[in-house]
């Protein structure tokens, strides 16, 4: 028996629309004819097993593995039930699912297989599935995306699974059923309408596919954490399915890619995309992080630098954010936003402190609540608060403050899928015009001034948290 290993690598999108719909878009029918295409693929790869990472199998305890050899069922999309149902019947190798939980355990990793009837597929491998293996050919497994996994263990996992591909002697074919940019517009659309959410999105979307293109695997695995930040809906502690990848293709940036299709799917965005393993001879990875081989639980190589880049975005914030108090000492309750008609909100902008959205259509006008500069998730201020939770005064960085609330206001508009570029007004709050107005002055010439919004400032004698700057910003969408 040879030794096995990767024989090809895919990315494929989640959404039911290139299975249920494709000729209702034209960029849906140019995902389905990738799909058909890396399908074909596959075949001429004679593949013997494919192995599914669903991003949209979400798991808490350590991570599952599918091990009904003939899961049958019929799935509606939670989401998108209006367009139809998939009936599915898969066929997954028992066999190899169960020594993948036994190569997991062996690796530290806390691990189970499922198997009983009715359990419901995911839809990302649903469709994943259903468009690479149409005939059932090809005996598949499904692992799910452990939602508080991070780099070490996501890697290990895949370690394990590379320990039982050669073991068998398989010829193996790693799929990450996946979108790039994953917000969605929260409003329907009519298919003709459907774009990518933001130009912001479009373009990491495009820089990820060219690193993609070039066989850099692991250098979009390294910028998994900036790619989460920036175009991700902050729902899971990470994007993790480039570290699965690249692991799955020994951490390497010698290889080669093609996007065999790239469009929007409700405003995220979907692709196709083959990854060939057979090493090309350029690349080489920029920096390393820990190779693990046994999973003892996260060591956080990066996660000083990285916390801090998730609730700063510039150096004016970085040594402050040291300081910052728990979130209980940063002001009264937090709220879920509301959710009435023309409502926006995202889970990249703090949480409110009331019953309102973050924002609200009103026509072709978008109105932001008032925005300040905590952080979502930690509640943190960047700069640090202007009181302890005793209401004795302390120092704060008004820069690092002003410049989290312009962070907050680009997060709320772009979730809107518009841009700074159309903010058209906005009446700004402080708490202390005479030690603050220059420091805020001078972060607003960098960044809103840049836009050229009509602007008022306004002193005031506080606001519900111990912040020193708020912003109330219009913006308008177009026609």
């Amino acid at each position: 028996m040879s030794e096995g290993g990767i024989v090809g690598s895919f990315v494929v999108p989640v959404h039911p629309h290139t299975v249920l719909t494709p000729d209702q878009n034209s960029g849906w029918r140019a995902l389905r004819d990738a799909f058909d295409e890396a399908a074909q693929m596959i075949r001429d790869l004679e593949a013997d097993l494919l192995i599914v990472y669903s991003t949209t199998w979400p798991s808490i305890i350590g991570h599952q593995i599918q091990a009904d050899p003939n899961p049958e069922w019929v799935m509606v999309d939670h989401d998108f039930h209006d367009l139809g149902s998939i009936p599915y019947s898969f066929n997954i190798d028992a066999d190899f699912a169960h020594e993948w939980d036994d190569a997991n355990r062996n690796r530290g990793l806390q691990s189970r297989c499922v198997n009983y009837k009715g359990f419901p597929i995911d839809v990302g491998s649903v469709v994943a599935l259903t468009l690479l293996n149409p005939n059932n050919k090809i005996p598949a497994v499904i692992v799910s995306s452990n939602m508080y996994a991070n780099r070490s263990e996501t890697t290990v996992l895949a370690k394990s699974c590379l320990d039982v591909i050669k073991k068998q002697g398989r010829r193996a074919v790693a799929i990450t059923a996946m979108s790039l940019s994953n917000r969605m517009f929260t409003d329907f659309i009519q298919p003709e309408e459907d774009k990518i959410h933001s130009l912001k999105d479009d373009e990491w979307n495009r820089k990820i596919l060219e690193f993609l293109t070039e066989g850099r695997l692991e250098d979009v695995g390294q910028l998994s954490r900036t790619i989460h930040r920036q175009i991700r809906v902050q729902k899971v502690v990470a994007f993790k399915p480039m570290w699965w990848l690249s692991a799955m293709n020994g951490n390497r940036n010698d290889l080669s890619g093609r996007v065999l299709a790239y469009e929007a799917i409700h405003g995220a965005g979907g692709a196709v995309v083959h990854v060939d393993p057979t090493p090309s001879g350029v690349g080489d990875k920029e920096y390393d992080e820990d190779d693990v081989e046994y999973f003892h639980g996260e060591r956080g190589v990066l996660d000083s630098g990285t916390e801090t880049e998730e609730v700063q975005t510039t150096s004016h914030t970085a040594k402050a954010h040291a300081e910052t108090p728990p979130a209980q000492a940063n002001g009264p309750a937090l709220w879920d936003p509301t959710e009435a008609e023309g409502s926006v909100n995202t889970d990249s902008a703090p949480k409110p402190v009331g019953a309102y959205p973050h924002a609200r259509k009103v026509g072709n006008m978008l109105f932001l609540s008032g925005v300040g500069p905590r952080q979502p998730g930690t509640n943190s201020i960047p700069g640090g608060p202007i009181h302890d939770e005793h209401g004795e005064p302390m120092d704060y960085d008004i820069k690092a403050q002003t410049h989290a609330v312009v962070d907050n206001v680009r997060r709320i508009v772009e979730e809107a899928g518009a841009s700074m570029e159309q903010v058209v007004d906005v009446t700004t709050f402080l708490v202390d015009m005479k030690r603050d107005f220059a420091g805020y002055n001078e972060v607003w010439a960098e960044t809103l001034g840049k836009v050229g919004p009509t602007r008022t400032t306004l002193a005031i004698d506080a606001l519900p948290t111990p912040i020193a700057v708020e912003m109330k910003v219009i913006v308008h969408l177009g026609e």
